[in-house]
């Protein structure tokens, strides 16, 4: 199959993919877009040539981009093989392409009793899962403990730390845009712009 086949072949299966995903007839999609039905179907199924023109109109109704609809399928942003970066008493891996996941970035995190328990503050919410051990977090003035298999979510408005309790503590922990800049690339000696911050 040559590259330019192959990108048709993709489109068109995007096309049907993301009008399948919104539970969406022919007609419904056609009805958005301006296109009829049975010029959608010769589209999706690769009885009409793809032109450009169509293709707008049509990624506008399904609220994506034309770029979306086009990018290649390349193999090279499957696997992520992260480095380490270490601070005092946190080892931290990210596990996702900074930018990817709608300014998300999922990272795994690894604290001892060396880390400093000194609290923070960010715009937003964080969320993380204890793989192993247990996590101290230290809201305001509460602290709770999470253990393995548990999963916290809290405002981070609140000033705030995750510590070790009994031994080092695993976690996997999504964060926002605001929570990614104090988390991994706010001021100080231990952060760097893939590596670990001082402080949750």
């Amino acid at each position: 199959m040559t590259q330019e086949l192959a990108m048709d072949v993709l489109i068109r299966q995007r096309l049907r993919g993301l009008r399948l995903s919104r539970g969406w007839s022919l007609e419904n999609l056609a009805a958005r877009c301006g296109l009829s039905a049975s010029t959608l179907s010769r589209l999706e199924t690769g009885h009409r040539r793809i032109a450009l023109d169509q293709l707008v109109p049509i990624a506008r109704a399904l609220d994506t981009t034309l770029d979306a609809l086009v990018e290649a399928a390349g193999d090279g942003d499957v696997v992520i093989r992260p480095e380490a970066g270490h601070g005092p008493g946190l080892t931290t891996w990210i596990l996702s392409d900074e930018g990817a996941l709608n300014g998300k970035v999922v990272a795994k995190m690894r604290i001892t009793a060396e880390r400093p328990a000194e609290l923070g503050v960010h715009p937003g919410k964080d969320w993380f899962t204890v793989l192993s051990g247990t996590a101290r977090l230290q809201l305001g003035e509460r602290t709770l403990l999470v253990h393995a298999g548990e999963v916290a979510e809290f405002s981070t408005m609140v000033p705030h730390s995750i510590g070790a309790q009994g031994g080092p503590v695993e976690i996997l922990s999504i964060l926002n845009h605001d929570g990614g800049l104090a988390h991994l690339h706010g001021p100080g000696p231990a952060r760097h712009a893939r590596g670990p911050a001082e402080s949750a």
